[in-house]
């Protein structure tokens, strides 16, 4: 029956279809996949069982990593923050002791337009005195020189020794 069937197939062409095991090795492909599915489950098991546990430990170690790296850049914000607050308040700090020098500036420029006013005032009382002084000797030299120049005229030689002795004894008692 074998043959007939071999030859029904056969008959029809190049493609065929054998039916007998000894011929296709139907018992040795039979063989090779049952120790195929006895062995390989256990061997490929184990393969896929460490490919599995080492992306489990992967997965983990990039968890890891995900939290740390979480926790370094709210720690970075937080700075960051805390930087820009301390900025802003160095800056606030600058504008409020540049606009103390500047009042210390204006102070002190008033201040010193004060003392050079005061200066000048002094400066000008000092002289209104030393012109003063200076009329009042004038005025009084030019007293004496017309005093002493009427006298001239209205005394004579008698009044002039009884004035001088006058003055001599008055000189004497004090």
């Amino acid at each position: 029956m074998t043959s007939l069937t071999s030859l029904v197939f056969a008959s029809h062409g190049s493609f065929g279809l054998n039916l007998d095991p000894f011929q296709t090795n139907i018992i040795n492909l039979a063989i090779v996949i049952a120790i195929l599915v006895k062995f390989l489950p256990g061997f490929l098991g184990g393969i896929l069982q460490r490919r599995r546990e080492v992306i489990l430990a992967e997965l983990k170690d990039a968890e890891e990593s995900l939290v740390q790296a979480s926790a370094a850049l709210a720690l970075a914000q937080q700075e960051l923050s805390s930087s820009q607050a301390k900025a802003d308040q160095i800056r606030i700090d600058g504008k409020a002791r540049a606009q103390a020098i500047r009042l210390e500036g204006d102070h002190r420029t008033i201040q010193e337009m004060a003392l050079l006013k005061q200066g000048a005032d002094s400066d000008v009382n000092a002289e209104v005195s030393r012109v003063r002084d200076q009329l009042r000797r004038e005025a009084a030299r030019l007293a004496i020189e017309k005093a002493l120049a009427s006298l001239k005229k209205k005394l004579d030689s008698k009044s002039q020794a009884r004035l001088i002795d006058q003055s001599i004894s008055n000189l004497g008692n004090a």
